[in-house]
C-alpha cells in the first residue's frame, strides 16, 4: 500500500480508501463479515474509510463504528450528509440546521467523538454556499469534525465554495469526492484541474463504474440478478439499463475492447480500472467499494498497479479524455436543465 498527503492537511492517507456503501441492507447484511472485511483492509495497510449517513439509512455507519472499536486512532474516518434521512422535510440538504443535526447523529452511529473528514454528499442548489460553509465550520469549531470536503461538486461550485470560505474567514473544503472511472471521464477537463489549483485532495468514487469494469457484465451473460445493475440491485432502479438495449450494446463493446487492452498489459480488467484512476496526478486516494471478501482482495491486489503510457494511450482511444460511456450521467444535475427552467419547451 502507498500513501499520499490529503491536499495541504499534512495527513497521510492510503492510496486506497475503503468505501462502505455496500455494507448493510444495500448489499452485505452480515455485520460480522463486514467488520472482518474492515479489519482485513486495515491489516493490509488501508488507513482511510469512507461512509455516509444515507448508506443503508445509517446501518453502514453503525458497522464502521463496530469495526473501529479499539482501533479508532489508526483510521481517518470520512462520512457525509445531504441526502434524505427519514420523512422530515428538513432532514436533508445542507442548511446549518441539518448539517449540525446530521453530524451529531453520525457521531452516535459511528460511536466516536469526532469525524476526520465531513463531506457534503451533493451540491445543494437551494442553499446559499455561505450558509453551507458557515454551518460546516461550526462543526469544526465545536471539535466534532477535523476537516471538510465536497462530493460531486461541479468545478464552478468548487471555486464558489473556496471563495465563500475566504470571504467569511471560515473553514474550507480540503478535498473533493467525484465520480471518476474509465467510463466516467467528464471531470477531467474541469473538476480535476480546479481541485489541483486549489490544492484539494481528490478521492474518486465508483472507479469500477458499478462493476462494469470488472468484466462481470457481458453480452452473453447480461445483467446478473445479484449484481448492482441487475434485479433489485442498488443501481438498477436508477439506471434502467434493462430498458436501454442500445446503451447495453455499446457498453458490452467497450468492455470487450478494454479487456483486450488489460490482457495485453498482463493485468485483469479490474486492476487496469483501478490503475487508470490512480494514474491521474490530481487523485489522492481511490475509493474501493467491496461487498464480499473476494471483491476486497481483488481490489487490494491492485493497490500497487502503475499503468504505463502505452496502456493509458490505448484506453484513451477507446474511451476518450473528458467523455462518458453511454448512459453515464452527472449525479449532480444542474436545475437549469430542468424543463421548467428552460427558456423554451
Amino acid at each position: 500500500m502507498r500513501y499520499r498527503k490529503l491536499g495541504t492537511t499534512g495527513i497521510e492517507v492510503s492510496t486506497q480508501c475503503l468505501g462502505t456503501m455496500m455494507y448493510g441492507s444495500n448489499g452485505n447484511t452480515d455485520h460480522d463479515d463486514c467488520v472482518a472485511q474492515i479489519h482485513h483492509a486495515l491489516d493490509s495497510g488501508i488507513n482511510f474509510i469512507d461512509t455516509a449517513d444515507v448508506y443503508s439509512q445509517g446501518e453502514s455507519e453503525i458497522i464502521v463504528g463496530k469495526a473501529l472499536a479499539g482501533r479508532r486512532d489508526e483510521v481517518l474516518v470520512a462520512t457525509k450528509c445531504f441526502n434524505p434521512m427519514g420523512q422530515g422535510l428538513n432532514r436533508r440538504g445542507s442548511s446549518r440546521r441539518w448539517v449540525i443535526q446530521a453530524c451529531e447523529e453520525s457521531l452516535r452511529r459511528l460511536n466516536t467523538d469526532y469525524i476526520d473528514l465531513y463531506q457534503v454528499h451533493r451540491l445543494d442548489w437551494d442553499t446559499d454556499i455561505e450558509e453551507i460553509m458557515d454551518g460546516l465550520s461550526t462543526l469544526v469549531d465545536q471539535g466534532k469534525v477535523r476537516y471538510l470536503g465536497s462530493s460531486t461538486y461541479p468545478a464552478e461550485w468548487i471555486v464558489e465554495a473556496q471563495w465563500a470560505s475566504r470571504r467569511r474567514n471560515v473553514q474550507r473544503f480540503v478535498c473533493e469526492q467525484p465520480q471518476y472511472s474509465i467510463f466516467a471521464r467528464e471531470i477531467e477537463p474541469h473538476v480535476l484541474p480546479t481541485a489541483m489549483r486549489h490544492n484539494m485532495g481528490v478521492i474518486p468514487w465508483s472507479p469500477l463504474a458499478g462493476g462494469w469494469l470488472t468484466g462481470k457484465y457481458r453480452r452473453e451473460i447480461g445483467l446478473p440478478k445479484d449484481s448492482r445493475y441487475g434485479g433489485g440491485g442498488v443501481f438498477a432502479r436508477m439506471s434502467r439499463l434493462d430498458e436501454q438495449p442500445e446503451v447495453l450494446d455499446a457498453r458490452y463493446d467497450l468492455v470487450e475492447q478494454l479487456d483486450a487492452v488489460a490482457t495485453n498489459a498482463d493485468l485483469t480488467l479490474t486492476q487496469m480500472a483501478y490503475g487508470f484512476v490512480d494514474a491521474h496526478p490530481a487523485v489522492t486516494s481511490t475509493i474501493i467499494g467491496p461487498r464480499t471478501r473476494p471483491q476486497l482482495d481483488d481490489a487490494l491486489a491492485a493497490a500497487d498497479v502503475v499503468l504505463d503510457t502505452a496502456t493509458l494511450d490505448a484506453i484513451d482511444l477507446i474511451c476518450p479524455v473528458g467523455t462518458n460511456a453511454p448512459g453515464v450521467t452527472s449525479s449532480a444535475p444542474n436545475p437549469a436543465y430542468r424543463r421548467g427552467s428552460r427558456r423554451r419547451s
